[in-house]
């Protein structure tokens, strides 16, 4: 019987809501949940949607194209991944973490068993707490013995539990191309942290890492493997964003890089926080704005195609991104003109700020039927009038505010 002090631990060290009743299963160390919980915490996971196709009916679980983290359902239950450490022993010097074996202030050390957490995860899933697992991890001893126990941790849940749920499971730095074909057979995604745009930054960031061998490389196994291995969602990374001093617009040329070269479907972005104990407890703490945009500027690149020359326009000259829209200071230096919606092609209509994918493809759409002639008829097809007024000609009108074009 899973204690209720583990369950009420675990709640609050992944974020959960109370679970209630008392669930049958092995008896575990409540602070162990807890602290492998929380030691997720900066891991950033919010795209879960898998291409992957669940048969058969002798099976557990399934995968939701629509995403899972911090996703609801029609009776606005909360759907969610169990997020956790396999181990928080690790043996790199990371100087942003807690968990590194340099840190001032350890707290104690956990590892699960396999079978222990393919255990707590299926008694999560069966009592309708969690939709998948995110599987982190740091090396223990060594990242190869540690990578045999994330593998076999999803071994049993997919072979002896039969789940068909989302798994993401993480890739240690230096993990052998075996271990990592064998975790891209049984997740959903896999990801391996870059953590900084360069080697000099991460050599400052985490010295016992090799910034070359034990992360690029092994993104270009999984990139060899993904040809061969199915793995649905291919693989993410994440940067800690200002540990070293880096500009937003180095850590951005690297994931241009990234998506160009890795084939990377995701980035993510996350601010450094001093930590109590790390070598970097001293260093300032950025502002969560930064995070914010870098995620408009990967979206701009990612999704609206903008080009590499136009997204450059809007670092400063100290390469940093400040705190204002980047969509709106582009289009500012780029639109020569106000853009009539009932003439300009898709890739003119992109560029205007409050238009997106969708809402571009509605005014092409809807100007077939006739022209459009008033901001209400945008608004309806979902454009952000008042970002994107100052941007338009509409029925013979512009905007007498020239602010569009004042830097």
């Amino acid at each position: 019987m899973t204690s209720s002090e583990k369950i009420n631990c675990l709640a609050a060290g992944s974020g959960f809501d109370s679970l209630g009743s008392q669930t049958d299963g092995p008896a575990v160390d409540s602070h162990k949940v807890g602290a492998l919980g929380a030691g997720t915490k900066y891991d950033v996971c919010a795209s879960t949607a898998s291409k992957r196709q669940v048969e058969g009916v002798e099976r557990v679980g399934s995968v939701s194209r629509g995403g899972l983290c911090h996703s609801y359902t029609p009776d606005g239950r909360c759907v969610s991944l169990f997020k956790t450490l396999y181990t928080n022993a690790c043996g790199h010097e990371c100087n942003y973490c807690q968990n590194a074996s340099t840190c001032g202030k350890p707290g104690k050390k956990y590892s699960y068993a396999p079978e222990e957490l393919a255990e707590i995860t299926m008694q999560l899933y069966k009592g309708n707490y969690i939709e998948g697992l995110f599987l982190s991890s740091g090396t223990g001893g060594d990242e190869n013995e540690t990578m045999e126990k994330i593998i076999e941790t999803g071994e049993i849940l997919r072979n002896k539990y039969s789940f068909q749920g989302y798994m993401h499971l993480k890739i240690l730095p230096g993990a052998s191309k075996e271990h990592i074909r064998q975790a891209m057979e049984l997740a959903d995604r896999v990801s391996i942290n870059l953590e900084a745009p360069s080697k000099n930054y991460l050599s400052e960031m985490s010295p016992t890492k090799d910034y070359i061998k034990d992360i690029i490389l092994r993104q270009r196994y999984i990139k060899e493997l993904s040809k061969k291995t199915s793995s649905p969602s291919g693989q993410t990374t994440q940067l800690v964003v200002g540990a070293a001093g880096e500009t937003d617009e180095e850590i951005f040329q690297k994931i241009i890089y990234e998506y160009n070269e890795i084939g990377l479907k995701r980035a993510y972005y996350s601010v450094f926080t001093p930590l109590e104990g790390t070598g970097f407890s001293d260093r300032e703490k950025q502002p969560l704005w930064r995070e914010h945009r870098l995620y408009q500027m990967d979206w701009l690149y990612r999704v609206y195609d903008l080009r590499k020359k136009e997204i450059e326009l809007a670092f400063d000259e100290q390469g940093f991104l400040p705190d204002t829209d980047p969509k709106t200071a582009i289009a500012r230096q780029t639109l020569d003109s106000a853009v009539d919606p009932n003439v300009a092609e898709y890739e003119e209509l992109i560029r205007v700020p409050g238009i997106g994918p969708i809402s571009a493809e509605r005014i092409i759409m809807a100007r077939r039927q006739g022209k459009l002639t008033k901001d209400r008829e945008l608004q309806t097809l979902g454009v952000r009038i008042n970002r994107a007024k100052p941007f338009l000609e509409l029925n013979g009108w512009r905007d007498t505010n020239l602010s569009r074009w004042l830097t």
